[in-house]
């Protein structure tokens, strides 16, 4: 294959995955369809922090700075990231919108870019998810990459549609602009607080839970979660069936890390209510049978990485994944940056750029 190394996307993946190869002596260039690096971090809900410490947070070869907090907060993670692409000279080209990607070559809007390896870095979050329901509030209905924060909202009745991460910060950020907001929660879910008796979630995963056989690491962590948590059931938040652990490994899905929206659930400060079933102008409509008032709607129902209609040459999962990360899936086309594990996603972001860098500087 003729040309440089391509790479696809100027977020975290992109950015840790060129300072590898510019570390191993490997031209490349990088592709963005925006006019920054970290564009979906610089997009974000402001309240936004990360849920993983900072020392293993950080990209291969940079640590955060010392100032930085625990959990660095959405603005510094953007400063972090633009002193990376400074540090390790990195230039995207800004504008770049790829429209297919091919082993040996990436097409873009302006012209196609022969490759001699391609690696997608374009994110878990590119394509927002927006399901459909019948009816149609009267109020505003916007997804969560819409979402800056609560001060438009104030003394309004929001609901929140979504009980990820986002969906249950967004809807502390709205109670402490002064809204009264509503979480929609789908099913049951997992509930871990970012801390546990003091200890960070992300060193428990690391340190024992992914040591562990799943059943076993299972066991162990509803019986801590029992203590620390408990019962959540009076307020509408189920338990799955399923481990905390197992359901990562077989569902994909990670459990919600609190940071402070249950307390406010069991203080009556943040309702619960079940799964959207339609809209009418002046309420929502929900799956068992009951009806609530709003004014406005924030999605946080997710995102779609748009892979199937990028890349050509892989079979991609019900979920748009590649099959593998942080290696070859066909020849000369790597992803990086799409798993979204108990260890945190940054983390596991600087092994893969590490590992497809490598492969690409000894091929």
């Amino acid at each position: 294959m003729a040309g440089e190394v391509v790479v696809v996307g100027a977020g975290p993946a992109g950015l840790a995955t060129a300072a590898c190869l510019r570390a191993r002596g490997v031209p490349f260039v990088v592709l963005e369809r925006a006019s920054a690096v970290a564009s979906s971090w610089r997009n974000h809900y402001e309240r936004l922090h990360l849920h993983t410490v900072k020392r293993h947070s950080a990209l291969p070869m940079a640590p955060f700075p010392d100032e930085a907090p625990r959990y660095p907060s959405r603005d510094e993670v953007v400063a972090y990231l633009d002193a990376y692409a400074r540090r390790f000279e990195i230039a995207p080209r800004f504008g770049e919108l790829v429209r297919r990607i091919r082993p040996g070559e990436v097409e873009t809007a302006a012209r196609t870019y022969p490759a001699r390896a391609v690696v997608v870095c374009t994110g878990y979050n590119r394509v927002p998810h927006v399901p459909a329901w019948p009816g149609e509030l009267g109020g505003p209905v916007v997804h969560s990459s819409a979402y800056r924060n609560g001060a438009p909202y104030k003394g309004k009745r929001v609901l929140v549609v979504g009980s990820g991460n986002s969906g249950a910060e967004i809807a502390l950020d709205l109670w402490e602009h002064g809204a009264q907001p509503t979480l929609s929660i789908r099913g049951p879910v997992h509930v871990v607080p970012r801390e546990v008796f003091g200890i960070p979630a992300q060193i428990t995963s690391l340190y024992l839970f992914s040591r562990l056989p799943p059943r076993v690491a299972d066991r162990v962590s509803l019986f801590t979660l029992n203590r620390a948590v408990g019962d959540l059931s009076r307020w509408g938040i189920e338990r799955p069936a399923l481990g905390p652990v197992s359901q990562v490994l077989e569902k994909k899905r990670i459990p919600l890390i609190d940071v402070g929206t249950i307390d406010l659930v069991r203080q009556g400060k943040i309702a619960v209510a079940k799964d959207v079933a339609g809209f009418a102008p002046d309420e929502v409509r929900f799956v068992d049978g009951t009806a609530r008032p709003f004014d406005a709607v924030v999605l946080a129902t997710g995102y779609r990485t748009g892979l199937p209609d990028l890349v050509e040459g892989v079979d991609f999962d019900a979920r748009g994944l590649p099959p593998r990360f942080g290696e070859e899936v066909a020849r000369g086309l790597s992803f990086v940056g799409f798993r979204n594990p108990l260890t945190g996603q940054l983390r596991d972001i600087a092994a893969e750029a590490e590992r497809v860098a490598a492969h690409i500087a000894g091929g």
